[in-house]
């Protein structure tokens, strides 16, 4: 149980209905999303919540139309079908169907890492520097855009999480074979900045700011492998101390609330060797797996698994309702 001192909002388990815990879907990321629902759904049962699984959009939308439940527990990952990117959270909205975290803007906004960084920009938070490239972009456009970033830097796929097509670019040769891997995902692509420095990443649970975890890979960066498979994998929580601490806690919160987002998330940051952070993206429906970071800072701040999913099925509660 937690030993934060928070009051549930929620008391009692009937308060929340029949609830929909919606996973797997059709993204790169279902396998990820499989495994995080499926701890979701064990602890809310646990907790005594009528909690029930849902595989993806579809079969989902199906049983509200047949007001199977009541409210979503929203647990997919990614895009194009991963729910994570405003498309289901708009759908939810149109049939008045309460949902977990972000909204339809908050959640489009941070699946989307170029209008993010641009968002972080205008409000001259700091974030790598950066180009966008359009889908299918030919090779002078992919080159002229590595040397205005500079190397070495970083090729992405612009509205993909897990670290899935990503490359790390450290001279020329390199960049056609990481924009071709980029290029295997829907979307646009991205080539920022490679901070080099400390990984780290800050959970938000409502208003409150979780420890940041320092992640330590065994390999190069942290990879899909280094997420969700290798075992040799360091987390310190929190990643820093007293002011330092304290400075990267309210940029997170401060990026978490430009993007438009609520209820829940993870901010994930770069510190480089001179100490400065560097805003990267925000994942608004964040793992839950074994592996997974916001249930490793939770537990850091005395919030056991089943607590913090009971206050993330909280969030479906917005303020003033």
């Amino acid at each position: 149980m937690s030993n934060t001192g928070k009051t549930n909002r929620i008391s009692d388990a009937v308060q929340f209905g029949r609830v929909a815990v919606v996973m797997g879907g059709s993204s790169a990321e279902r396998e990820v999303s499989l495994d995080s629902g499926r701890n979701v759904l064990a602890a809310l049962k646990a907790r005594g919540v009528d909690a029930h699984a849902i595989d993806g959009i579809p079969a989902l939308l199906d049983a509200l139309r047949a007001g199977h439940f009541a409210r979503v527990f929203n647990i997919l990952h990614g895009q194009h079908g991963g729910g994570e990117d405003g498309v289901l959270q708009g759908a939810l909205e149109s049939l008045n169907v309460p949902y977990t975290g972000s909204g339809v803007l908050g959640s489009a906004l941070a699946m989307d890492k170029t209008r993010s960084k641009r968002v972080w920009q205008s409000l001259g938070l700091p974030t790598p520097k950066f180009v966008a490239l359009s889908r299918g972009a030919d090779a002078a456009a992919v080159h002229a855009a590595a040397r205005t970033v500079g190397f070495p830097l970083i090729v992405k796929p612009a509205s993909e999480g897990s670290s899935v097509g990503v490359t790390r670019v450290f001279e020329e040769a390199q960049l056609d074979s990481a924009v071709e891997l980029a290029a295997k995902y829907p979307g646009d692509l991205l080539m920022e900045t490679l901070i080099e420095g400390d990984e780290l990443t800050i959970g938000i649970l409502g208003r409150e700011v979780l420890p940041s975890i320092h992640i330590v890979p065994k390999a190069a960066f942290y990879d899909y492998n280094a997420k969700y498979v290798a075992e040799d994998t360091l987390y310190l929580c929190p990643g820093l101390e007293g002011a330092a601490e304290a400075e990267l806690r309210a940029l997170s919160l401060t990026a978490f609330d430009a993007l438009g987002c609520a209820g829940w998330g993870r901010v994930d940051v770069m510190r480089d060797r001179q100490g400065r952070n560097w805003l990267l993206e925000v994942n608004t429906a964040p793992g839950m797996t074994s592996h997974s970071l916001v249930p490793k800072a939770a537990a850091q701040a005395g919030i056991d698994y089943q607590e913090l999913c009971w206050r993330v099925l909280e969030t479906s509660f917005r303020e003033g309702a």
